[in-house]
């Protein structure tokens, strides 16, 4: 089992775990196959981060299953917009920490 990690990136956790959730389970192939065609920033993202722990694990897309997708919140930048008469509005710029966990495929899963 090898794992990549992919901190502090700028995406919403919410948002990348509803992409994390797809492709959990999936044969690694397939779930980069998959995300390529999902019209969603985080879907690039977590395609990488699935091809970096196939890399890390030594094995090739077909022969490898995602065991693990994990988003956990990360660091959020605070900003400000000026609005009128002066005042100011706060903006949330949140953070994810992506984690990817990847096996060798049994002979059943293929």
């Amino acid at each position: 089992m090898a794992k990549a990690v992919l901190k502090f990136i700028r995406l919403s956790p919410t948002k990348a775990r509803l992409i994390a959730r797809e492709v959990q389970g999936m044969n690694a192939e397939y779930a980069i196959a998959s995300l390529e065609f999902t019209p969603n920033k985080a879907a690039g993202i977590i395609s990488k981060v699935i091809a970096s722990a196939v890399a890390n694990a030594g094995l090739e897309p077909e022969d490898a299953v995602i065991t693990s997708a994990r988003v956990d919140k990360g660091p959020v930048l605070k900003r400000f917009t000026p609005r009128a008469r002066g005042s100011a509005s706060p903006k949330h710029k949140p953070t994810a920490h992506i984690m990817i966990e990847v096996a060798a495929a049994s002979k059943g899963d293929k």
